[in-house]
């Protein structure tokens, strides 16, 4: 009897057992692969946003795996060929170049690998060169816009930022790229913004810093040995220069009320610390939580070709974000803890 009962748990351990493993396996054959390709992970809010879209995925139990391009067009058109021969069932592409993604959508037609383009927005004839290209992201016109309203608010309630009294206020832009859509967009609704408000302008100089920090503190310091304490603003693109901007006063050691203020576009962790601390005038919060949230959302779709029920397209192609205004009062509130906490 004892050994009748041994061999009876036995025998039921070795079936769990071969369940389990059973299970393992058909769990680990449904896991499908996505494919991000990135114009270069040194960008800070792209990064953000890569993490951020790994996580959510994960909860997808889709397996993501990342390339950069480090700008390189052809570097990226390579990546993408590696990762449809490894069997990624689609991308998610973050373009080095915006206007010559017809070697990856050929590629990616020619495998049925869907697409999602993200954060460097296709023009919307490519996006219409097959019916599984998709682009998720924000409106570039609306950021800029809204960096104009922070300003024209700043420069209302602060009279002191004209500091040598001419009615007139002396501005710089540090740009994220040349000939870049969304940089002259950013740059162009600002500055019509602040004309609209009213605002008198004097551009002094711009610079084009390729949306990197250094790059940025670099510029900013060749404007500043120009035009020394004539510039009262400073209009960044984004954070990251921004700060850089930052960066060059204090390494030649100007006193904070020496220096101009500062506007950035992204809301990254660093440029909202930034603003809470008053080193940032303000900043425009680039939803990089809501976009991972879409692109994955959307990934599990076509992947599993379900119908794109409750999606938000514009152009059939498209979805936008909205972007939102921050100043030291509502920063906190798009720090990455505080979000953890109310979630």
């Amino acid at each position: 009897m004892r050994k009748r009962i041994i061999l009876g748990i036995i025998c039921s351990l070795a079936a769990i057992v071969l369940v389990s493993c059973k299970g393992t396996e058909e769990g680990t054959k449904e896991r499908k692969y996505v494919g991000v390709a990135c114009y270069d992970q040194s960008d800070v809010f792209l990064g953000e946003l890569v993490t951020c879209f790994k996580d959510i995925c994960h909860e997808y139990n889709l397996a993501v795996t990342t390339r950069d391009a480090a700008g390189s067009q052809k570097t990226q058109n390579d990546q993408v060929k590696e990762m449809i021969d490894e069997g990624c069932s689609l991308l998610c592409i973050n373009l080095a170049d915006r206007t010559d993604p017809s070697e990856i959508i050929d590629m990616a037609r020619e495998n049925d690998v869907p697409i999602i383009f993200f954060n460097r927005e296709p023009v919307l004839e490519d996006l219409q060169q097959w019916d599984k290209l998709y682009y998720v992201g924000a409106n570039a016109k609306q950021s800029g816009t809204m960096q104009g309203e922070l300003v024209a608010d700043f420069i209302q309630e602060r009279a002191d930022i004209d500091k040598n009294k001419d009615g007139i206020i002396q501005y710089v832009v540090l740009e994220g790229e040349t000939g870049h859509q969304d940089a002259i967009i950013r740059t162009e609704s600002a500055v019509d913004t602040l004309k609209d408000c009213g605002i008198e302008l004097e551009k002094l100089s711009c610079g084009i810093a390729n949306w990197n920090r250094a790059q940025a503190q670099n510029r900013m310091a060749q404007m500043i040995g120009e035009f020394h304490s004539k510039i009262e603003i400073v209009l960044a693109n984004n954070d990251a220069m921004a700060l850089g901007a930052i960066d060059a006063y204090k390494e030649l050691d100007y006193k904070e009320e020496e220096m101009p203020v500062f506007f950035g576009i992204d809301g990254t962790q660093e440029g909202l610390r930034a603003v809470r601390e008053s080193k940032l005038a303000a900043t425009v919060y680039n939803d990089k939580e809501g976009q991972a949230q879409k692109m994955a959302k959307l990934a599990d779709a076509l992947i599993k070709k379900k119908e794109l029920l409750g999606f938000e397209f514009e152009n059939e192609k498209c979805i936008y974000l909205p972007y939102a205004k921050v100043t030291a009062e509502n920063a906190g509130d798009y720090m990455k803890e505080n979000r953890e906490r109310k979630e």
